[in-house]
């Protein structure tokens, strides 16, 4: 496993430590048809934190796995702090996580 697959690995497991840290991990999955959303990110049937973690975690933690080319452009964070600023909670550990995918697969 290269360097970037291990960093990527390890970033990926604090991201979800942080979405259960800000108790927003979720026990059930989404139903399979939201899912299968063709929109981008999923936005018509997923929150963005449902979509991190039924969606983007998988989807990574396989490239990660299969020693997969990782994706070169990630913009994560900002659509992570557009998030937060409609919520209740603050979002900044987890943001500070995405901000560290985002610098890994840009970088």
């Amino acid at each position: 496993m290269t360097d970037k697959h291990i960093a990527v690995a390890n970033v990926l497991i604090d991201i979800e430590a942080a979405l259960r840290e800000l108790q927003l991990w979720e026990t059930q999955p989404p139903p399979p048809e939201a899912l299968a959303s063709t929109q981008p990110f999923a936005l018509d049937t997923l929150s963005f934190t449902q979509w991190l973690q039924f969606l983007f975690l998988p989807r990574m933690q396989q490239m990660v796995h299969q020693q997969a080319e990782l994706p070169a452009n990630c913009q994560i964070a900002s659509l992570a702090e557009e998030y937060f600023r409609a919520q209740a909670v603050s979002g900044e550990a987890l943001i500070i996580q995405l901000r560290r995918i985002d610098t890994l697969l840009n970088g």
